[in-house]
């Protein structure tokens, strides 16, 4: 029997779709990911000899590893397929050497989109596999092993344990702390706005408001005294028209996504968080069930920071744009981006790996937030090749007594690419112009009000995780694949939270950032991070040696390492608290914010005299429907959110009882003006309302999201919102997993056992929950 080609990938869905468009004669298998890695309970790293590494298999996947060895020996050849990256390259040697497989059964394939075309390309073409990335992965990994577990230690003993220092996220939440120091540090100056009301000299004709100017040049109005002059000025001097100012205004389409634009977008138009965003690419590149296609990866690899697009793919597209929308929706030539300096040209931007697969007819084979991503990743890939929207713009600039205001206004003369997409913004759109007068220049206009206004500078905004991910790639401070993980990473540690969409930092996170900018200047230094990160790349390109760059950087950092010991020997350094606008109900002292196994909560400062506590909260739109009070967030003892009033809980008692575990939304019932709610969890929920008494109430079994007990089983009136009480919430978690799994096509009676499964293992949750806080405390010096 003659012998099978072995196919090893990292994940079982990208398994799944190579196995089908590879057929018989190939068997691929899944590794989970990596194999082998460092180990988590010491360094890891001989640094004396040269930084050799420890790798030992991974704990956990010694079935998966025997599966592989055995299946890579009864193989005539082994082609490694992991991701086309730095960690896949790695990943693939790892593998070769784990699983002792020889240099001349060994094939390396690499796949920028799973198509059947790309597939089969790669399997014929196969390389070697390329030891010039596998070592700029190991030397990143090693970096940040000897920066995580030698710095760590030193945050236990001098500040609070369980903290960790890295290059990237060190920096990352520096550049949160200094906005943050900006912000207070920020003194707001005074300003006026004037603008006047117009209109041509015969009555009811032509009306428009003109925003002030300046004389020759532009003028600031920085007091109230400035702002009167200019109006007693202009008060009975003719206004006439000083000149008109009519012309095409063409605005060019958004380049491509690459990773980090990706993240920013999603973070602003989806509501995405980096982390939810990468994971549901990596389900739109490993493959979706399509429908009469069968699996199929939707788009090319998502970790790269390149502009190219292949000519294959933008002729497609322009194929598709000229069916679609027509001749004049395509540019006169084909658009070719530019990437920024010092990006890889590895990888093809992120883009649809079929642009005839449209979302609309493949939505009802995806998820709600597969399908958002897709169409947001297809609209802007169609869009970067159509034609410029042109917009026609006309500037009206009028005198009197020396002083021009001006007045402007554009209107959409040709969609083009906006007919497709309209790039995202992170602050709101300025306030749109009504449409002007056709007025000739000399004019003359009527003065009909002055409306002067006093404004104040404001201080920087806070950073979104959207902007801090423009902002590190803007410094050059890590790679595509390390935005995601970073940000989640000062959120977990508590060293930045996320309020609303914006992140501030912490008192852990300034004192932190403090210690290290104080002791070790080079890690949190911007310049000298991106400077290693274009270290990292020359060893890629095989321009420098991994182990000369480990030398290089840990010399100095051993001098600071053994300095800062000395330096804060005996030292222990105190996190202030961080006080909040809550009132201790028991002593009425003011309420400190305090870090726990479940999050961060409320308690009193007065320990031990005083031990009261309480979940933080945070008010919600809407009112409470039974007494018109605030609805609060709160987060239970177990970790959950939900909602109730203010009047509810306390030691003081409580009025009102309102509590459910659904979402207030900011919209009101059109019919009867109650607070609307949506059920909680991803992607968008339908809002509902709750009142009984109303031609919109939406009964509860028509909700959807989970299911909840009969009202005659709860004891409740119809229509009154379920009380979360403590068999709920240990319910909870359970009920998700339940409702996930009831998605899938399955009879009554296997969800009903699915169900029954579930509701049995819940009680063991809190003990999962401490094995887990275990197991993280014991490798708690992580890089």
């Amino acid at each position: 029997m003659a012998k099978t080609n072995l196919v090893i990938v990292e994940s079982p869905a990208k398994a799944k779709t190579i196995g089908k468009y590879l057929g018989p004669g190939y068997e691929v298998k899944a590794s989970m990911g990596h194999v082998r890695d460092l180990p988590k309970s010491k360094l890891g790293v001989d640094v004396e000899h040269g930084f050799l590494p420890d790798y030992q298999p991974i704990k956990g996947k010694e079935e998966v590893i025997s599966e592989l060895k055995k299946a890579a020996k009864g193989s005539e050849k082994v082609f490694l397929a992991t991701d086309p990256d730095r960690e896949g390259e790695a990943i693939s040697w790892h593998l070769k050497e784990l699983l002792r497989i020889p240099d001349d059964k060994t094939y390396r394939v690499t796949f920028n989109e799973i198509t059947k075309r790309v597939v089969n390309e790669s399997i014929a073409s196969p390389r070697n596999i390329d030891m010039d990335l596998v070592d700029a992965q190991q030397a990143r990994r090693i970096l940040d092993r000897i920066v995580g577990y030698q710095l760590s230690p030193l945050l236990w003993k001098k500040i609070r344990r369980g903290l960790s220092a890295g290059r990237v996220q060190s920096v990352a939440t520096r550049l949160v702390c200094e906005r943050e120091e900006e912000i207070r540090a920020f003194q707001p100056q005074e300003y006026w706005s004037l603008d006047v009301d117009l209109s041509r000299i015969a009555p009811n004709m032509g009306a428009f408001t003109a925003a002030f100017h300046g004389r020759e040049k532009k003028m600031e109005l920085h007091s109230e005294q400035e702002m009167q002059t200019v109006v007693d000025a202009v008060r009975g001097v003719p206004f006439s028209v000083k000149g008109v100012k009519r012309q095409d205004k063409n605005r060019s389409p958004a380049p491509p996504f690459i990773t980090s634009t990706l993240q920013q977008e999603a973070s602003r138009k989806l509501n995405m968080t980096p982390r939810r965003t990468m994971a549901v690419a990596q389900q739109l590149y490993e493959g979706v069930d399509i429908q009469g296609e069968g699996t199929v990866g939707l788009i090319t690899y998502m970790r790269t920071d390149s502009l190219r697009l292949s000519e294959e793919a933008l002729a497609a597209a322009k194929e598709m744009i000229v069916s679609r929308y027509g001749k004049d929706y395509y540019p006169a030539e084909t658009r070719h981006f530019k990437a920024k300096s010092g990006a890889q040209d590895a990888h093809e931007a992120i883009r649809p790996s079929d642009v005839r697969l449209t979302p609309e007819e493949i939505k009802k084979d995806l998820t709600s937030e597969q399908y958002r991503l897709y169409k947001l990743i297809w609209s802007r890939f169609l869009a970067c090749q159509m034609a410029n929207a042109v917009y026609d713009s006309v500037g009206i600039e009028v005198e009197s007594a020396g002083y021009t205001f001006r007045a402007t206004h554009s209107s959409l003369k040709f969609a083009g690419f906006t007919a497709v997409y309209v790039e995202g913004r992170d602050e709101e759109d300025e306030v749109k112009q009504s449409p002007l007068p056709d007025l000739k220049e000399g004019e003359p206009l009527s003065l009909t009000g002055v409306k002067p206004e006093q404004h104040f500078t404001q201080p920087p905004t806070r950073y979104t995780e959207a902007t801090l991910i423009k902002a590190l790639e803007e410094k050059g401070i890590g790679r595509p694949s390390t935005y995601a993980p970073t940000i989640s990473t000062i959120l977990d540690r508590e060293y930045v939270v996320k309020e609303g969409k914006y992140l501030r930092t912490t008192p852990l996170g300034e004192v932190v950032t403090g210690l290290m900018k104080d002791k070790f200047p080079d890690i949190v230094d911007t310049t000298f991070t991106a400077h290693m990160e274009e270290q990292l790349d020359e060893v890629e390109e095989g321009k420098e040696k991994w182990k000369d760059l480990l030398s290089g950087f840990y010399g100095g950092f051993e001098k600071e390492l053994q300095q800062a010991e000395k330096d804060l020997d005996g030292e222990r350094i105190k996190v202030p608290d961080e006080v909040s606008d809550e009132v201790c109900d028991l002593c009425g002292r003011q309420m400190v914010i305090k870090s726990g196994r479940f999050g961060r909560f409320l308690a009193c400062p007065g320990y031990p005299e005083c031990t009261f506590t309480k979940p933080i909260v945070v008010e919600m739109p809407g009112k409470c429907p039974k007494c018109g009070g605030r609805i609060l967030k709160k987060t239970s003892k177990k970790g959950y959110a939900y909602y109730g009033c203010e009047h509810n809980g306390g030691r003081g008692g409580s009025t009102c009882d309102f509590m459910t575990w659904d979402v207030p939304v900011k919209d009101n019932c059109p019919e009867c003006g109650w607070t609307m709610f949506k059920k909680s969890g991803r992607g968008f929920k339908k809002p509902f309302c709750i009142n009984p008494d109303c031609a919109n109430f939406t009964p509860e079994d028509k909700r959807g999201g989970y299911k909840k007990k009969p009202a005659a089983e709860s004891g409740k009136a119809a229509g009154e919102e379920k009380q979360p009480t403590a068999a709920a919430e240990e319910a909870a978690p359970a009920k998700k997993t339940a409702a996930k799994k009831s998605t899938d096509k399955k009879t009554p009676a296997k969800k009903a056992a699915v169900k029954k499964t579930v509701e049995k293992k819940a009680p063991s949750k809190k003990t999962a929950a401490a094995k887990k806080t275990t197991k993280k405390r014991t490798a708690a010096k992580a890089e």
